[in-house]
């Protein structure tokens, strides 16, 4: 993209103010952190917190300025561009643009939303924010009647009639509701059937249509439909496996019982969703739809080594990794499941993780991970059921896999050891590293004073800790004191992995951030972190 060709953007993307602090937070780096995962402040947590106008000052402080437009133009660039890691801020976001007085931020807005909502569960999101910020008074004007218009005649027959049925309702929200609300016109005989579904139900639909001369796409919207309702009443085995292959039903679209068949589960595993399949394998192999030896096994192994189908679906190596360590258990986290963790599996999951390393997008930075070992790693992360150390090693993991000017150590009170992770080593290998006879106490200052005594030239420190640092020296402070011996605007992070709060980063630098837990969130917000995006 060229900032030149794109002014308005480039006026909020570039504004800073220097001081004697180094860099100080301006009202567009606190916008960009509240789009990327839903916070104005330099931490991220795990723990998504309600979205409000009390947490979007400066969102409010660049609308009520007059640059309502720049404030939509970031959102779509966060959001085509992939650096949203979390959705619900850019919608939030739009919902507030979208009522304000300005008439060019309301219908910039709405032009972004019907660009950027895709998905039934966003429309939804958005309608409920819209309402929530009325406060209780009338929204349903002429604008979002529009918007919620648009988004349904927008869709093909198909995908539409596939959306409505996997997704029913959300936050408060059903089909039906905006249907009514809008006054919805359809724009053609495919979207009217939906509608008339989604109003009437099936009955309807057959009154209207069974007898009705349809055309070819018209039918194949019918068929669907007509496909889900069997499935909904269906008893008999075979037929409801045939309705999933023919039309390629999902789990959402069947009831509790149905999926109590291994053959029905088998069935439902040929066009399931990567994320989905690897959510599932425990339950898969406790109730012995996966038998060990079977052709379903590796069928499955092969799926979720395949890099293309990991490339396709986006998957993270901590989603692999949470699946992995889910799986090992061999006991769910909250029910009362249990499994015998099939070999096979086990072994494509390992694969899997450092296969979906490759997925990830190298920065070009100049990167230190610092692990402290001043106390035990054994603990399980906030925002996951892994443990520290799996979490350190997986992050070890990608950085030196990632990025060709990287270094890990590791790091006790006044001891400080360099370790060497290379590309051919595993998880517990890497895990085997960082499992060292804690002693001392923490002091997450101790790698980048490392790294000045020793001449070393770094971008980003990334310090993984379990406990907040008790050194002499405040990290903030010693950061400062390297950007100013080594002329480099070095950036700071500190992984608190069991910590509910943490307090290391200054506030004021746009280059410390403090992260609270750990999940597959995390690693997208240190990308977007180290590339300056916010």
């Amino acid at each position: 993209m060229d900032p030149a060709s794109h002014p308005e953007q480039l006026s909020v993307v570039n504004e800073q103010v220097l001081n004697s602090a180094d860099r100080s937070v301006t009202a567009a780096v606190c916008l960009r952190r509240f789009l990327c995962y839903g916070s104005e402040s330099s931490t991220y947590s795990t723990k998504e917190c309600p979205l409000g106008i009390e947490n979007a000052l400066s969102l409010m402080q660049l609308i009520e300025g007059g640059r309502g437009s720049e404030v939509v133009d970031e959102v779509r660039r966060f959001n085509l561009e992939g650096r949203a890691v979390r959705p619900n801020p850019g919608l939030f976001t739009l919902a507030v643009c979208s009522q304000h007085a300005d008439c060019k931020t309301r219908q910039a807005a709405l032009r972004a939303l019907k660009e950027l909502c895709r998905s039934p569960v966003q429309l939804f999101t958005f309608v409920q924010y819209k309402k929530e910020l009325k406060e209780g008074s009338g929204m349903w004007g002429r604008a979002l009647r529009r918007v919620v218009t648009d988004w349904y005649n927008g869709q093909d027959g198909i995908s539409l009639a596939q959306a409505v049925t996997k997704c029913k309702h959300r936050a408060g929200w059903s089909h039906q509701d905006l249907l009514r609300l809008s006054h919805m016109k359809p724009a053609n005989d495919n979207i009217a059937l939906v509608c008339k579904y989604i109003t009437k139900g099936w009955k309807g639909v057959e009154e209207a249509y069974a007898e009705k001369d349809k055309s070819e796409d018209l039918q194949k919207v019918f068929a669907y439909l007509e496909a889900v309702e069997k499935a909904k009443h269906s008893t008999d085995e075979q037929e409801l496996i045939h309705l999933i292959e023919e039309q390629r039903l999902g789990k959402e679209q069947l009831l509790t019982n149905h999926l109590k068949s291994k053959e029905v589960w088998k069935a439902l595993l040929k066009e399931m969703p990567v994320a989905v399949l690897l959510k599932h394998l425990g339950k898969l192999t406790a109730n012995k739809v996966l038998i060990p030896g079977s052709p379903d096994i590796a069928a499955v192994c092969g799926r979720i080594q395949d890099e293309t189908v990991l490339k396709k679906a986006k998957t993270q190596p901590f989603n692999i990794l949470a699946a992995s360590e889910n799986y090992k258990r061999g006991h769910g986290k909250r029910s009362k499941l249990k499994w015998e963790p099939d070999r096979d599996l086990v072994q494509a999951l390992d694969c899997a993780f450092c296969k979906s390393i490759s997925t990830v997008e190298a920065t070009g930075k100049r990167f230190l991970v610092a692990v402290d070992i001043s106390s035990s790693l054994s603990s399980l992360c906030r925002g996951s059921s892994i443990s520290t150390v799996a979490v350190a090693a997986a992050v070890c993991m990608i950085i030196a896999q990632t990025e060709p000017n990287a270094q890990i150590v590791v790091f006790s009170e006044g001891n400080l050891l360099p370790c060497t992770v290379s590309s051919d080593m595993t998880l517990m290998q890497v895990a085997g590293l960082l499992i060292q006879t804690p002693g001392g106490s923490t002091d997450c200052s101790l790698p980048i004073t490392w790294a000045s005594e020793n001449e070393k030239t770094v971008d980003v420190f990334i310090i993984l800790t379990n406990n907040q640092t008790n050194g002499r020296e405040n990290p903030a402070d010693t950061l400062k004191m390297y950007r100013q011996k080594s002329s480099v605007f070095s950036k700071l992070i500190v992984c608190g992995l069991i910590a509910n709060n943490l307090s290391i980063a200054d506030p004021e630098d746009c280059g410390m951030l403090d992260i609270c837990g750990f999940d597959s969130q995390a690693v997208d917000v240190i990308h977007n972190f180290a590339l300056d995006i916010f």
